[in-house]
């Protein structure tokens, strides 16, 4: 059975997100996460270079429950602590369990380099373990991302994680995984946002993503959004309060099923 569950998690990890990228919150998640043009404390996962633009005190954690299984959960969480000049962000991401499991933790510094543009750097361990018969890997990888503001209501994303094609292991050059995103959001208005963005892993086809955030009610916000290869159909609601923001959504393959997803963040008063 043990077998069954890592072959299992193994042919479909560059889904799941066990092995490099990997989005967090679940404001992300219920828009397709088509987040790279995103500025909370949540692009510590989504773009490190939109970190720049947070002015406040964030910490936030997010779980996901993969397709419905115990052995993909998985957990977030992110820090952005701005400072004089720019911008010190640590985060963490862990998934599956005692027989797979994947972490990446860091730390990255993000810099606003121009009234309308921003850039980020970040470096994380990287680790990889299955059950004591395949052994792990544990090494470092490096994100870069930079976010402009077009608009005021036109933003644009750019993204790279793992710049260094960092190794898994030697047989056949098995890299851990190297994604490019580009995307941007535009607020159509203070309720209504439109994104997408176009998201390519180097050993996977292009994927689109798209996703609407609209706030339905006062601080009552109703999100939805669709992704290809595979095809994916996500769904989500949120209430912000003055200083936490709750959301929850889930993800539908229809394959694999369900992903329900969570996530709590807070925002300081004060920058």
């Amino acid at each position: 059975m043990r077998i069954i569950i890592i072959s299992f998690l193994c042919l479909f990890l560059s889904h799941s997100f066990g092995q490099g990228y990997a989005p967090a919150g679940s404001r992300s998640m219920s828009m397709a996460n088509a987040s790279v043009a995103f500025n909370d404390v949540w692009a510590y996962h989504n773009n490190p270079g939109a970190v720049a633009d947070v002015d406040h005190f964030s910490v936030a954690i997010s779980y996901e429950n993969r397709f419905l299984l115990k052995e993909m959960q998985n957990q977030a969480f992110a820090v952005a602590i701005p400072l004089k000049v720019g911008v010190i962000s640590i985060g963490g991401h862990f998934y599956g369990y005692s027989q797979y499991r994947s972490v990446k933790a860091g730390a990255g510094y993000s810099l606003k380099l121009s009234e309308k543009l921003y850039a980020g750097v970040q470096l994380n361990y990287q680790g990889l373990q299955l059950s004591n018969n395949y052994g792990a890997k544990n090494t470092l990888t490096a994100e870069a991302g930079i976010y402009a503001k077009i608009t005021e209501k036109w933003k644009l994303g750019i993204s790279v994680f793992n710049l260094g094609r960092a190794k898994l292991s030697d047989f056949q050059d098995d890299r851990f995984s190297t994604t490019l995103r580009l995307g941007s959001a535009y607020h159509f208005s203070k309720k209504l946002i439109l994104s997408g963005e176009f998201d390519k892993d180097l050993d996977n086809d292009l994927r689109f993503k798209v996703g609407v955030d609209y706030e339905l009610l006062d601080r009552f916000f109703v999100r939805g959004g669709f992704a290809t290869s595979p095809t994916e159909v996500t769904f989500g609601f949120g209430y912000h309060f003055k200083q936490i923001h709750l959301n929850v959504g889930s993800a539908y393959n229809h394959v694999l099923g369900w992903s329900p997803n969570f996530s709590l963040l807070f925002r300081s008063k004060s920058k």
